[in-house]
């Protein structure tokens, strides 16, 4: 990492020179000005992280200069240095934006203290600036398409939630794909704090051993890799909403000081000794069902019951009805303008085929599905044979076709049993046959779409649809 440039505003030159001398030897750049003129022609070549400046200079005097330094660049910490000074002339300069004051003759151990912690500030406004600046673009409800009854109900009640300033903690539930992202981003932008920063945190993508750090921060010293501190995303989503993704994944010992950092509103940095306060607002989501992971002890019931106050359910696409062409076609205009392809309309047999299919990836999976069959297209017309998708037969015809062992090709000892004799309830037994595989295979739902000869997508659907708690 490069070094941090101070900058020496001052007319002795001697004493100048010292201080020079001594950052230099404590591993900063330095450079000397001898008068505010002077500085000012220098601010815009070397961009210093630290300024300090003398109150009395030659021409412009010292308060001059510092409004002068904040109308350049109104983040750059400015120490004020004086001979002369007193309680009203440090006041002034603070209320116009200084760092701090100090007084000649200058103590080097105090002038080397302020400069780390006037580089330390500097640093972590920069930081809480990117991350307030890389947050997803805004999404408002009217973007989100969907006229089905259960999507409708959502949206109605996640537009009562946004006009809330104090907004307690949401938990969004729903399968993977359903859009439980553009949800949370919808919320904050369409409420009284659109302006303010949605800070993302994908829990399944941070390792266990980083993701206290990236939530809470962490000081200089910390841990062996901590060479300098770093804000938290707590404290980087001041003021707006930091966003949970699978929450559900967050390990069992974080998840006390989740808890303590959602309900008492401050967080400890890892390495810390103090509390500092947040004015943060959380959203979670998870595809899990965190409720009977709290009852089985692999998650916390205390920050489940914290997080679910308002609980929104994303219904999944194959309960949408309608809503799949919906979808579908504004994907198909979306990518058509995007990869340049003149594709106006989906054929009626590609349009039942999208209505029949069960999109176990929900709308991601349409999204792409649609993305692949404009890219292959060749006309205006999108037709079934682009959608590169099986379509399902009848749903009882289905059923027996995926799970009898004989006309999947799989040896009926694999499952235990075929279908009984004068059998006469084929959901039934379809339900029985999944209940017994998934016994035989320990609950693990691969090893059981294995020993049924289907895939693990559709067993999955096919639990869902019996309501079949694996």
């Amino acid at each position: 990492m490069s070094a941090s440039t101070v900058l020496i505003i001052d007319d002795e030159r001697t004493l100048a020179r010292s201080i020079k001398a001594f950052l230099i030897d404590s591993g900063y750049d330095a450079e000397v000005a001898g008068s505010g003129e002077q500085a000012l022609e220098q601010l815009e070549r070397i961009r210093p992280d630290v300024i300090f400046a003398d109150m009395r200079l030659p021409g412009m005097n010292g308060i001059e200069l510092l409004r002068r330094i904040r109308e350049f660049d109104p983040a750059v910490p400015v120490i004020m240095m004086t001979a002369y000074g007193t309680i009203e002339g440090a006041v002034e300069a603070v209320k116009l934006g200084a760092f701090d004051y100090l007084k000649k003759p200058v103590d080097l151990d105090e002038l080397k203290l302020l400069t780390d912690r006037a580089r330390e500030s500097s640093r972590l406004k920069q930081e809480l600036s990117y991350y307030r600046r890389r947050g997803t673009p805004e999404v408002r409800f009217a973007e989100i398409v969907g006229q089905s009854p259960a999507m409708l109900a959502v949206l109605d009640r996640a537009r009562q939630i946004a006009v809330l300033d104090d907004v307690p903690p949401v938990l969004i539930t729903g399968e993977t794909g359903t859009g439980k992202g553009l949800l949370a981003r919808s919320i904050h932008a369409s409420g009284p704090r659109a302006a303010k920063p949605f800070i993302e945190v994908n829990c399944t993508a941070l390792p266990a051993t980083l993701m206290e750090a990236e939530l809470f921060g962490h000081e200089r010293g910390a841990f062996t890799d901590a060479k300098e501190s770093k804000i938290g995303l707590f404290e980087a989503a001041e003021g707006g909403y930091l966003f949970l993704d699978e929450v559900g994944d967050i390990e069992l010992p974080l998840q006390g000081k989740l808890l303590r950092a959602i309900e008492d509103r401050v967080v400890r940095r890892v390495g810390g000794i103090r509390d500092r306060k947040i004015d943060t607002r959380i959203f979670a989501a998870t595809n899990r069902d965190l409720e009977r992971d709290a009852q089985l002890g692999r998650f916390r019931k205390d920050l489940y019951f914290r997080l679910a106050v308002i609980l929104l359910r994303l219904p999944p696409l194959r309960e949408r009805g309608d809503d799949v062409l919906l979808l579908a076609e504004q994907f198909l205009h979306q990518f058509g303008a995007k990869y340049g392809k003149d594709v106006r309309e989906l054929s009626p047999r590609a349009r039942a085929l999208l209505l029949t299919y069960p999109w176990p990836g929900n709308v991601r999976e349409l999204s792409h599905v649609i993305e692949r069959a404009v890219l292959w297209s060749r006309g205006p017309v999108l037709d079934a044979d682009h959608l590169s998708l099986t379509e399902p037969a009848p749903p009882e015809t289905a059923a027996a076709d995926d799970l009898h062992p004989i006309a999947n090709g799989s040896d009926a000892s694999n499952i235990g049993f075929g279908i009984p004799p004068g059998a006469g309830d084929l959901p039934q037994w379809e339900k029985s046959v999944i209940e017994h595989a998934l016994r035989e295979a320990g609950g693990n739902q691969t090893k059981a779409a294995h020993r049924l000869g289907i895939s693990r997508d559709t067993l999955r659907y096919r639990l869902k649809k019996f309501g079949i708690q694996a």
